[in-house]
């Protein structure tokens, strides 16, 4: 697989998912559909997760990909990464401005400036709205909760790992540094077992955001200095250019001060997340083991029960 078309591996290993109908073009670099057979191997990989997770006892909560514009303004995303926010807009008018939008319209005229914003924008991270519904003083022992959504970030690209809408599995911690921290650190080498089980041969690397902008390398190098954030990484179609399908990040007591979440004696509270992402893993395990799941090794469908 991935056979070369010019000198991009990335865009040969999307060729051959399409035309194995593994992955569906919607005419958006980067938005995809995703066939049942892809479908499927999320699914089992997310129940092996659960498995996984269930001796911890997290707190289950889901949130849709959608939080509020209010929250939205207090994390800080829209000053370190602008170039990947989605906003949600619709038209607010009357009968009037309705007819001037339709008249933008028929002459192919940019209509979406008469487009007004809502409420709510796209979540960049399956962790971000809980922080503002855990504001106040966390029980003794802090919280543990496991999340899964859909997340927005605007990354075209024809690299099929890097989409524009995808699914994160995250488990978050907040309570002390110590048990944020810790964490972090377990989960990290948690993860690592987790792949290595499947045969992914991933290596733990120190990371940073993308920050944006001058100001962003500041703070690309503050968070390595800090190691505050690692991810697992494995080469899908480069070696030199490996993809990230876990990432383990200690925020510190950021979100805690935003939202004012203290722990039980009274101190700022500190979190840690710890991510899974569904969409490249999964990518990942076809690229290593091919296409024909029931060609896969036996271990690894024994363990995603996928016999």
């Amino acid at each position: 697989m991935c056979r070369d078309i010019g000198d991009d591996p990335f865009k040969a290993y999307q060729t051959e998912l399409v035309a194995a109908g593994l992955l569906i073009p919607l005419g958006v670099p980067g938005l995809y559909g995703r066939s049942g057979r892809f479908e499927r191997i999320i699914a089992q990989f997310e129940a092996h997760v659960a498995r996984t997770v269930a001796p911890f006892q997290p707190e289950v909560i889901r949130f849709p990909p959608l939080f509020p514009r209010s929250n939205y303004e207090k994390i800080d995303h829209i000053k370190n990464f602008p170039d990947l926010l989605g906003s949600v807009h619709t038209f607010t008018g009357k009968d009037a401005e309705h007819q001037e939008l339709l008249r933008i319209f028929s002459e192919n005229g940019d209509w979406s400036r008469n487009l007004s914003p809502t409420a709510s924008m796209l979540v960049p991270a399956a962790c971000y709205p809980l922080y503002p519904t855990a504001r106040g003083t966390l029980p003794e022992g802090g919280r543990l909760v496991d999340l899964s959504s859909y997340v927005f970030r605007h990354e075209p690209s024809e690299d099929p790992a890097r989409m524009q809408m995808f699914r994160m599995r995250e488990l978050v911690r907040l309570g002390t540094p110590e048990e944020a921290l810790g964490h972090r650190n377990e989960w990290l080498e948690r993860g690592k077992r987790i792949f290595e089980s499947l045969g992914l041969p991933v290596e733990a690397v120190v990371a940073n955001d993308p920050f944006f902008g001058r100001g962003g390398k500041v703070m690309k190098v503050a968070q390595r200095e800090q190691v505050l954030k690692y991810e697992l990484v494995i080469p899908i179609c480069s070696t030199e250019k490996p993809t990230a399908i876990f990432s383990s990040n200690y925020h510190l007591d950021h979100f805690g001060s935003l939202f004012g979440i203290n722990t039980a004696d009274d101190q700022v509270a500190h979190s840690a997340c710890i991510g899974f992402g569904l969409e490249r893993i999964t990518l990942a395990l076809l690229k290593t083991h091919g296409f024909d799941v029931a060609r896969w090794p036996a271990n690894v469908r024994d363990i995603l029960e996928l016999n």
